[in-house]
């Protein structure tokens, strides 16, 4: 068996110093000139791969000639390495940037590092001292102390010396600050952190160490307890893989630090039945799943042999052996086997199937080969116990463990609910679901998943209990993942979704499409003005949406909601005109008039001159809030988006002066528009 640790690798600031590179290779035109300032990564057959492809390391006394080519009609691109590059020289380098067009820095240092350089310039000089703990002569040490002010750094290699050297010198009049190279040992950065807090209680530290080399270094110490050979795959210069070695090598006496497939200790192999593999931060997948690939195929190849007497045909009999024979009887409880000896073979029912239903007879004919293990061996009685199961099972087990390597999805069978989670029938074997692994919630019924076929992965096999953990979790996962980098993929403004409404905020609603969640702005819920989104939306209510900007970096969506088809002053034109009559709610009361809703979300103005055939007092004798009057649409004013409504012009009345009319009319008109 073979197991690999899920960090083994590149880190995400090799990948993306990588890819990059790439990325400049596919662009290059054909006079270009492409160079790293010093090797990209510490792995050799990575740096043999860019120069096989025109991409040539240079160190810094290299630079002034290289930036003569850039004078000419040649373009050059340096890229730094993700270690990043001493201070000095990368400002040098970009000013010449800045003053030829020819040249080009591409900075490919791990932002973890460039984190560093930050703090190492802001936490010395002035009263600070700054400790490293990390190799002195490695490449991004030696960036990070040039970022150190006045020479107030100090660089240790480990706790020893941090503490030698804190017993010898006087610090009392210094603000002390420490950190960690990115692939420091966690082990030796804790027993530091703890010299440190003993001298200098105010002392600042800061956390350093990359995350990812946290956990594959926590991986590599747990995988290596597990197995009983371990390989540790990296070139001779990166300083992460050499501390894997160390951590893998404690908890391991048969770990191996090789670079390729061809390091392959193969001659260790044949006794081993666990094998672990990590790999250090610059250490290409590629390499790993070559190293992967050999492993497997010697480990097969061992398997056969402990078989080949057996294939040959020429197959002794013996409690425990795996034997070849041909049915030559078949009843109800038994099959009868010819295994070419002068014993007769028996396999009991129980022994074939642990399903009471199916037949013998509909699984087996007369002449069929099976395999099967002997139980037991009676020369008295002439006859051979026979376990077709036995076999079966083990080769089954062979199957779970090769899903488990190959992280396959299978199809599993869910058989029984426990406390601890679902036990499930995969070829055969049994394997139990945790859980946290059924993807359920908390406080599910397990039991509704019993008779049902779930989709899992094997997560870990314990191969010395013959025990297998699936996840139901990890399969929903990927698919997940999956739909979101759909999802991201095709999005764009303007595209419309049904979604439904999963939570509210004071400032909006936010609303699932499914593979993300993207917000409705409480002023895209309505036309009206609102003082909270539970005036117009619930939890649960399925919405229809669309986006309107978008950040794929960030995963931040914004949506709208109300469109002009939804604008009450829209709906109000569809439906009305001048000269119309509406019947209108009486929303609000002045002492120059009324304010009528006509539809909702647009009112209008009834003058206090418009209400009676008669000249009035006060509104509030005539009218009051929640009275519904018809009334005459007598304007509407476009711009403004403003209406005027009369009462009075729906009464019957005595015939008036034209100029008394026209009087009032100026008179309404000017109300309106104030």
């Amino acid at each position: 068996m073979i197991v690999v640790s899920e960090h083994a690798g590149f880190c995400f600031g090799v990948r993306r110093a990588t890819e990059l590179v790439e990325k400049l290779i596919g662009e290059r035109n054909e006079n270009d000139i492409i160079c790293t300032l010093g090797k990209l990564i510490h792995n050799e057959e990575y740096t043999k791969y860019l120069s096989e492809r025109g991409v040539h390391s240079i160190e810094k006394n290299d630079i002034e000639r290289l930036l003569e080519k850039a004078s000419g009609n040649k373009k050059i691109t340096l890229v730094t390495r993700t270690h990043g590059i001493e201070k000095d020289t990368y400002e040098i380098l970009k000013d010449y940037e800045k003053r030829n067009e020819n040249f080009k820095l591409v900075d490919c240092t791990c932002p973890y590092v460039a984190k560093i350089h930050k703090i190492a310039d802001e936490n010395s000089g002035k009263g600070k001292k700054f400790f490293l703990i990390g190799q002195v002569e490695h490449p991004e040490v030696k960036s990070i102390v040039s970022y150190i002010k006045d020479n107030s750094g100090e660089v240790f290699s480990g706790a020893c010396e941090l503490e030698a050297y804190l017993n010898s010198e006087k610090i009392d009049d210094f603000s002390i600050n420490m950190a960690a190279q990115t692939t420091q040992n966690l082990q030796e950065w804790g027993k530091c952190q703890k010299i440190i807090k003993k001298h200098c209680t105010n002392a600042k530290i800061f956390d350093t160490i990359c995350s990812v080399t946290e956990k594959r270094q926590t991986e590599a110490k747990e995988l290596c307890k597990q197995v009983e050979l371990m390989l540790v795959i990296g070139g001779r210069g990166s300083s992460n893989t050499a501390k894997l070695y160390n951590i893998c090598s404690e908890h391991c006496k048969n770990t191996f630090w090789i670079q390729t497939k061809d390091d392959i200790p193969f001659e260790k192999i044949g006794t081993v039945n666990k094998i672990g593999i990590t790999a250090g931060a610059s250490t290409p997948d590629r390499l790993i799943q070559e190293v992967k690939k050999s492993m497997s195929e010697i480990m097969e190849q061992n398997f056969a042999e402990l078989f080949a007497e057996y294939e040959k045909g020429k197959q002794k009999i013996y409690k425990g052996a795996i034997v070849k024979g041909t049915v030559m009887s078949i009843s109800e409880n038994e099959i009868g086997v010819d295994l070419g000896v002068k014993q007769t073979g028996s396999i009991k029912r129980d022994n074939i199937t642990s399903d009471n239903e199916v037949k013998l007879s509909d699984m087996f004919k007369i002449g069929d080969e099976v395999e099967a293990k002997v139980e037991a061996v009676s020369d008295i009685e002439g006859t051979i116990t026979l376990s077709k199961k036995a076999v079966d099972e083990i080769k089954n087990w062979t199957k779970i463990v090769e899903y488990a390597n190959d992280a396959t999805v299978v199809d599993a069978v869910v058989t029984k609910a426990t406390k601890g989670g679902v036990v499930a029938l995969v070829d055969g074997v049994e394997v139990f679901i945790p859980a946290s692994m059924t993807g359920t919630s908390k406080d599910s019924d397990f039991s509704e998943l019993v008779k049902t076929t779930q989709k899992i992965k094997i997560v870990e096999i314990k191969e010395e209990k013959k025990k297998a953990i699936g996840s139901i979790k990890a399969v929903l996962r990927d698919i997940k993942k999956a739909q979101e980098e759909e999802f991201w993929a095709n999005i764009e403004e303007g595209k419309v979704f049904d979604g439904t409404v999963r939570s509210l905020t004071t400032y909006g609603a936010f609303v699932e499409l499914g593979a993300a969640d993207g917000l409705v702005h409480i002023t895209e819920l309505s036309w009206n003005r609102i003082k909270h989104p539970s005036e117009v939306v619930k939890v649960g209510d399925t919405l229809t949406v669309f986006v309107k900007s978008f950040d794929k970096e960030n995963k931040k969506i914004s949506l709208g909601y109300k469109t002009e088809a939804q604008n009450p002053w829209n709906i109000f034109k569809s439906q009305y005109a001048v000269d119309d009559v509406a019947s209108v709610k009486i929303v609000g009361i002045t002492t120059f008039g009324a304010f009528a809703q006509i539809v909702p979300g647009v009112d209008g103005l009834i003058h206090i001159s418009q209400i009676a055939d008669k000249k009035i007092d006060s509104v509030a004798n005539v009218l009051k809030v929640g009275d519904v009057v018809d009334a005459k649409i007598v304007a509407i004013d476009e711009e403004k988006q403003k209406v005027s409504l009369s009462v009075r012009a729906l009464l019957t009345k005595e015939e008036e002066s034209p100029a008394e009319d026209a009087a009032e009319a100026d008179e309404t008109t000017e109300e309106v528009a104030e």
